[in-house]
């Protein structure tokens, strides 16, 4: 599969639909809007996201070795390994303390609060029977559905493991969109593991009659509150969401421990790493209203697939030219390159990887070719790029997994000055006066948008005319705005 030709292919189809319905008399805009579909000035270059691999991490064997009190039937729920930022949030979360896990779609942070949640309950398996210790809130209802699968195969596992006992954990959805026989049977008998969304949360906290009873049963025995996708709660809702917990910890009868997860929560190149970890513990902090330090916020920890030296330009060039080339994963010097200079950063003084940023093609063309010489043109480098782009292993896995990222804007507007059709300057950008006609004036050039007619296709301005006062002088005009 060509990722980069599907790429182009839908592009090009997104092209040929906006030019199906540009209908523009005026010859001169007509080729400046058409210019602009061209040049793909309706959107951006396309940034490329490379997907590093994780650090690999300890099994629960070995934290138990550690000194983590973990019960022996967890492995029933994760036979495979943990990545590094899962084991020390899992170790987190199963001291009695609290967490933020911020990592990359994909990186298994769900993992780090459900088996927290799963030793609870088999160590007080006797005391959860229609208890709900755990509540997970999610920003929207699809990821409750997704959850509530991944639960499903977490209890199927455990059957499957040992069939002779019953599945030790429970659990349930409220989102309200389930109907009233459903939302019944969950009040009469509370799962364990309860997912919703803030405002069912909210509903749920101040509504009284039936769902009385389920608030009374969470209030009561309420371990753990999780919060997924956290950077989505921010501004208002975000005071809401604070609020919220802040209640239920106030009314809960035993101490509750809070968790978030996040995909990024800081994006400032002028903070250290440190410093960001400072900032998204004092984001948690307001959030959940408990004391979080920077070493409770977990990053991701990645791993390179290559070694950490890289190749020499007399190596790269040779791939370019097609000698010695392996497709073997973590050797091709081209795909080293792009690791250890693209798709990861090293921080020296955390000592570890960082992801880089995401970035086009021809950006990572121009690096190479910056770090090549003149002896590759640029043109070749990107070709070579994209062949790199769509190259697999022997195993058939990519040298280099990615994503690509493609911002598309909503179609804009054409501004015009005030000038014959012949003369008058046109552009796409929003721009509220023409530099080049008030240069050197101190009147200046202002511009307006045009609207054009559905059936002819000709231009209109869209202004309204304010006409002069009646106390003004005689002879003067209104004005355009």
């Amino acid at each position: 599969m060509n990722i980069i030709d599907i790429y182009e292919n839908l592009k090009k189809s997104y092209e040929d639909y906006i030019r199906g319905f540009i209908k523009i008399k005026d010859a001169r805009i007509k080729d400046e809007v058409l210019s602009a579909v061209k040049n793909n000035k309706l959107w951006p270059k396309a940034l490329i996201q490379f997907n590093p691999a994780y650090e690999q991490g300890h099994s629960l064997s070995e934290m138990r070795e550690k000194g983590i009190r973990i019960h022996e039937n967890l492995d029933l729920f994760f036979d495979k390994p943990f990545y590094k930022h899962q084991q020390e949030a899992i170790e987190l979360g199963c001291s009695d303390k609290e967490f933020v896990v911020t990592s990359g779609t994909g990186s298994g942070k769900s993992r780090t609060f459900m088996a927290t949640i799963f030793n609870y309950i088999l160590y007080h398996e006797n005391e959860c029977t229609n208890k709900t210790i755990a509540i997970i809130v999610y920003p929207m209802n699809a990821l409750i559905n997704s959850q509530c699968d991944e639960l499903q195969r977490y209890k199927d596992q455990y059957m499957d493991n040992s069939p002779d006992q019953n599945c030790p954990f429970t659990f349930g959805k409220y989102t309200g969109q389930e109907d009233s026989q459903t939302r019944q049977k969950l009040q009469n008998n509370p799962p364990n593991i309860l997912l919703t969304n803030y405002m069912m949360l909210e509903l749920l906290m101040t509504r009284s009659g039936d769902e009385q009873k389920l608030r009374n049963c969470f209030l009561a025995n309420l371990r753990y509150l999780i919060f997924d996708e956290l950077h989505t709660y921010r501004g208002m809702q975000g005071s809401d969401v604070a609020f919220l917990i802040r209640r239920i910890r106030a009314l809960s009868k035993n101490k509750i421990l809070c968790f978030g997860t996040s995909a990024t929560m800081v994006a400032d190149d002028k903070l250290t790493r440190q410093e960001q970890r400072e900032k998204v513990a004092e984001v948690a902090s307001c959030i959940f209203g408990s004391e979080y330090s920077a070493d409770q916020i977990i990053e991701e920890s990645l791993s390179p697939n290559s070694p950490d030296k890289n190749p020499t330009k007399e190596e790269i060039i040779s791939a370019i030219k097609g000698e010695n080339v392996t497709h073997e994963k973590g050797k091709h010097p081209t795909a080293i390159w792009i690791e250890q200079n693209i798709a990861l950063q090293y921080d020296k003084e955390e000592k570890k990887y960082f992801r880089g940023e995401p970035c086009s093609i021809e950006d990572i063309a121009k690096k190479l070719k910056d770090f090549i010489g003149e002896e590759i043109s640029e043109d070749l480098c990107y070709n070579h790029i994209k062949e790199i782009l769509n190259t697999y292993d022997t195993n058939g896995i990519p040298l280099l997994p990615y994503k690509i990222h493609q911002f598309i804007r909503q179609t804009g507007n054409v501004y015009a000055t005030l000038n014959r059709p012949e003369k008058r300057k046109i552009t796409l950008e929003e721009n509220l006066y023409c530099e080049e006609e008030s240069e050197g004036s101190d009147k200046k050039v202002q511009y307006f948008p045009i609207m054009f007619s559905r059936i002819s296709g000709h231009e209109l301005y869209l202004v309204k005319k304010i006409p002069a006062k009646k106390s003004s002088s005689k002879g003067e005009k209104g004005k355009l705005i």
